[in-house]
């Protein structure tokens, strides 16, 4: 079995914003959004994140690449180096490296410049090429996505949304990145189209070795495109395992419930559905003890008072779970 190379390291990574009370009185509320996330990606391989909206997925990526105005404690290490605590300007050259393709494929475009425009500034601010050698590699980029070179003289409002959408991959391979943080990048499509940019990520990751963070809240889309899973809860994961085994055998009860919820595409089939109680809490409000206790089908007393920690249950696959049940 050929050894795994750890690309990515986040240890124990908190994402925290300060929030004025309603009234402007008092001082600021603290709202922690990721609370204390540790996991692994390996080069080549695409792990996916999986939970309810408002879990902190997309906090958890736009940290790893410094994006918003958050406070951001614990470890993240690239390639074995040590990035939490570098300046600006030399994460800056490892933007390089790490991109992201966000959920959004129009508002995520300058709506004043054209492909060509857009394209050519990544490639001038990163010192890759300008001038005829930027309008080649323009072309190359165009056509590794399935679009016409001529769409480099078109503004984003002319195409559809697939099309945006190829062109946010585009902009993110313009710097051949290593590692790819993919934030929902279909869930604003239609289903025929995205399996077009399913099919187009998962082609790329074979011809350029790329590797990617899948951010999804659908689990069908999950379960085709990653080799790993995790799953996040209330700014936690509570669970990784690999596609199949944790399909196979899901152990945390959020992710037996999540998985209850999967369309049954069989004529007249049907699943046992588990129905949680309430809605997932806020971040001002996250619960003592376990935070999925309040909605937890097997909550236990201990559950109320005691958080559980994310730990190897399986060791020849590498299933790890956090839950009471299994310590």
């Amino acid at each position: 079995m050929k050894e795994q190379v750890r690309l990515l390291s986040v240890n124990d990574l908190r994402v925290h914003f300060s929030q004025q009370k309603s009234g402007g009185l008092g001082k600021p509320v603290l709202i922690h959004v990721v609370n204390g996330v540790s996991f692994d990606v390996f080069q080549g391989e695409t792990l996916g994140l999986v939970g309810e909206s408002g879990c902190g997925k997309t906090t958890l990526g736009r940290a790893l690449i410094r994006l918003g105005h958050s406070v951001v404690t614990g470890t993240i290490s690239f390639e074995g180096r040590e990035i939490t605590s570098i300046g600006n300007r030399e994460f800056r050259s490892l933007r390089k490296e790490i991109q992201m393709i966000f959920q959004d494929p129009f508002g995520s475009l300058n709506p004043r410049l054209t492909v060509g425009q857009m394209l050519g500034e990544v490639l001038l601010v990163h010192g890759i090429a300008r001038g005829d050698a930027a309008r080649k590699r323009i072309e190359e980029l165009l056509d590794v996505v399935g679009l016409n070179k001529e769409y480099a003289n078109r503004y984003p409002h002319e195409f559809s949304g697939g099309q945006r959408q190829r062109l946010g991959i585009a902009r993110a391979l313009a710097v051949n990145p290593k590692f790819i943080i993919c934030d929902e990048p279909v869930s604003a499509l239609d289903v025929s189209i995205q399996s077009q940019i399913l099919n187009l990520l998962k082609d790329l990751q074979r011809d350029l070795g790329l590797t990617y963070l899948f951010i999804a809240h659908d689990l069908s889309v999950v379960e085709y495109i990653s080799d790993r899973i995790a799953v996040m809860y209330l700014g936690k994961i509570v669970e990784i395992a690999d596609y199949a085994e944790l399909y196979a055998n899901p152990m945390h009860p959020y992710t037996k419930a999540l998985l209850s919820a999967i369309p049954n595409p069989e004529f007249g089939g049907k699943k046992d559905r588990i129905l949680l109680n309430g809605d997932l809490p806020g971040p001002m409000n996250i619960p003592s003890g376990c935070g999925f206790h309040p909605r937890c089908p097997s909550a236990m007393a201990e559950c109320r008072m005691r958080a559980p920690q994310l730990q190897e249950h399986n060791s020849a696959n590498g299933h790890q779970v956090s839950c009471l049940l299994y310590e």
